[in-house]
């Protein structure tokens, strides 16, 4: 019999002082219930009770033993209680990783209304324009424009396509035209975003056909807020995730 179930009987025969009420409470049959106490007993070498025709009175090992029993049951629930809180309620903290356009411009808009709903739980937001290892620095989850991780142990879930799209300033296409065909972009500047997969090619499709071509940075950067600042100074045609 698991040990526990045997402290939870034989505190309720020294509350109860009588195996058929003892019995009774736990829903065991009297036979059961007094097995387990000779085999509690003939296990610690030791009589807990004195049986009379009527009731039972604990020795005084029993009673020692009665109180270390309850002390041990009352911590396992209390160990129990915890863990369903914790369950119940989230509590902690969330450790997040992306990259600092993203955090900027789509974490940090959700965190209050997370914070609401969960105000047990602290955020720690790394925002990071660098691959940061998963494990190495402890995170919980990471959110990522790629779709393969150099750690195979690492889970990966696809939460969205991300197209990666291409813009221009008015003054840059004033001054440069605006490219026809996807052969004509490797005439012109172009801003690319290192973070995306794949990013010095660009992959156009339409309908069932598509086309990988090779893209020639001349401004390269990790920050998609840099680039868009390129852009807007009209140093190229910017191509970058649309979400940034």
């Amino acid at each position: 019999m698991d040990r526990f179930a045997e402290l939870e009987i034989f505190t309720r025969i020294a509350e109860e002082a009588n195996l058929t009420r003892a019995a009774e409470e736990l829903g065991l049959s009297v036979s059961g219930v007094s097995r387990c106490l000779t085999g509690l007993e003939k296990r610690l070498g030791v009589r807990l009770v004195q049986r009379t025709t009527r009731h039972l009175c604990l020795t005084l090992e029993g009673e020692r033993f009665a109180r270390s029993a309850r002390d041990i049951l009352a911590d396992l629930q209390d160990a129990e209680t915890s863990v369903s809180v914790v369950a119940a309620e989230p509590r902690g903290t969330l450790r997040i990783g992306s990259s600092l356009s993203f955090a900027l411009l789509h974490l940090m808009p959700i965190v209050h209304d997370f914070k609401a709903r969960h105000p047990h739980v602290s955020v720690d937001l790394q925002a990071s324009n660098r691959y940061c290892d998963i494990i190495e620095n402890g995170l919980d989850v990471a959110i990522r424009t790629r779709s393969s991780e150099a750690d195979s142990s690492v889970t990966i879930r696809k939460l969205a396509e991300v197209p990666r799209i291409l813009v221009a300033s008015p003054d840059y296409i004033g001054q440069h035209g605006a490219p026809d065909t996807p052969e004509a972009l490797q005439n012109h500047a172009l801003l690319l975003y290192t973070l995306s997969d794949d990013w010095d090619h660009l992959t156009f499709t339409r309908g069932e056909v598509t086309r990988r071509l090779p893209a020639k940075a001349e401004i390269a950067s990790n920050d998609g807020q840099l680039l868009r600042q390129a852009a807007l100074a009209g140093m190229g045609i910017l191509v970058q995730p649309a979400y940034v």
